[in-house]
């Protein structure tokens, strides 16, 4: 499955990143909807969830999100909904680890 989130705040450093393997950090921006798909290995074999989707969070909370490989490119978003069935544009589409 994938959860559709809303940017709310994002940090400066994200937009400093320039190794060639992280240089997507660059265009994450605050207010955007990101894409995020839960998958193997990330996906618990119990519950089929992927930690931090925001499954019991309604449309108002406010959850932190950390990007692999930069621990100092993190932020806050919201769930807008969960989808069965992934259909995640190619940009700004990511995976729980």
């Amino acid at each position: 499955y994938c959860v559709e989130f809303k940017t709310e705040s994002l940090s400066h450093h994200c937009a400093l990143e320039n190794r060639p393997y992280a240089r997507w950090m660059q265009y994450l921006r605050e207010g955007h909807t990101v894409c995020v798909a839960c998958q193997p290995p990330a996906m618990n074999t119990d519950t089929h969830r992927c930690s931090g989707d925001g499954h019991n969070a309604d449309g108002g909370k406010i959850l932190h999100w950390e990007a692999v490989g930069n621990s100092q490119c993190q932020g806050t978003w919201k769930k807008i909904r969960q989808l069965e069935h992934c259909s995640c544009p190619l940009v700004h589409s990511f995976v729980f680890t």
